[in-house]
């Protein structure tokens, strides 16, 4: 499977990063909607389009707005936004002012909370994928999301056959402590993080509700992903990684636009 990093950056975009926007061709699964995503329509494989939304920030949503050239582009027979029921009907509603943005959006809204089960984490399923969600601590609050993909066919795999590949999104967070969410996060093949701020900024880091390298550390080393990937890169103060950093016992690295990665 591959993984699109069409969007890194995190508040606004700059020369060589765009804010949030993550695709997986294969199954249409797209993670946030930031201006990344004005590079979609010459990925899309299918004919379904799924939105998972981290959170209604503006860096992760606007990219909404470019859906109508990108369904223009690319006709598609359906496209749905996921997120928090209260999310989308503040997304919806700052969207069905006509001083904002005059036209209906063609795609149909989905609340991933139950009102009956408002905490802790849920499951459901996108063209085949199991997702699973908890909240996390951010202004105005976020979700990070789990992603299943069962019977993968691999048929130029030495063990061909079906296989599993999980997918862990966690952005706009200051990154999970307890032991019931570093449990859940156990166990991925891709751990796609946000990294905002540096080590010598965990102030800021706390104060605006994100993540710092060392944080991220100790949550990789709490839950053992196969590969730890960087992201929300601040795009006035980009982060650095030293090779062999020793606080990161698999391969770490920092997304770029436009990287593809293979999982």
């Amino acid at each position: 499977m591959q993984l699109h990093c069409l969007g890194t950056a995190g508040y606004h975009p700059s020369e060589t990063r765009h804010t949030s926007c993550y695709f997986v061709p294969e199954t249409g699964l797209l993670l946030d909607a930031g201006t990344g995503i004005f590079r979609l329509p010459t990925l899309l494989k299918t004919d379904t389009l799924d939105i998972l939304l981290s959170h209604a920030h503006l860096d992760h949503i606007v990219g909404l707005t470019f859906l109508l050239d990108i369904l223009y582009q690319h006709p598609l027979q359906s496209v749905r936004v996921w997120g928090e029921a209260e999310k989308i009907n503040a997304i919806r509603t700052l969207l069905a002012s006509e001083f904002i943005f005059p036209v209906e959006l063609p795609v149909q809204w989905c609340a991933i909370d139950d009102p009956d089960h408002a905490s802790g984490n849920q499951t459901f399923e996108i063209n085949g994928a199991c997702v699973s969600w908890r909240r996390q601590e951010h202004p105005g609050g976020s979700v990070g999301y789990r992603i299943h993909w069962t019977n993968i066919n691999e048929p130029n795999s030495p063990d061909s056959g079906a296989t599993s590949r999980v997918l862990l999104y966690a952005t706009d967070t200051v990154g999970a402590t307890d032991e019931d969410t570093l449990h859940w996060m156990k166990d991925v093949d891709l751990l796609l993080h946000e990294c905002n701020f540096h080590d010598h900024q965990i102030e800021w880091a706390i104060k605006t509700g994100h993540c710092y390298l060392d944080r991220v550390a100790q949550i990789s080393a709490a839950t053992s992903p196969k590969r730890v990937l960087l992201t929300h890169v601040n795009p006035i103060d980009e982060l650095t990684l030293d090779k062999g950093d020793e606080r990161f016992s698999m391969p770490c690295e920092i997304v770029s636009d436009k990287q593809v990665i293979e999982f």
